[in-house]
């Protein structure tokens, strides 16, 4: 399925204002769960779920912020 530009920067909008930030509170959550480890541990957690959550959308904000490719050139 393809997604029409307009309806890929609303998504990826919706992604960034509503997505992102549920998916903070998840993260914080999950890692409340557990007690606190070392420094260095923490450290790669919190990265690594702040790299992961990129790779499934990528596809999604690619191209998003460049002009709308079906408007004719002014």
């Amino acid at each position: 399925m393809v997604l029409s530009y307009k309806t890929r920067r609303r998504l990826a909008l919706f992604v960034l204002v509503v997505g992102l930030p549920v998916y903070i509170a998840l993260c914080w959550k999950v890692t409340s769960l557990f007690d606190r480890p070392s420094i260095w541990l923490e450290l790669a957690v919190y990265i690594g779920m702040g790299v992961i959550w990129a790779f499934p959308l990528k596809s999604l904000f690619k191209g998003v912020g460049q002009s709308d490719p079906s408007d004719p050139p002014k």
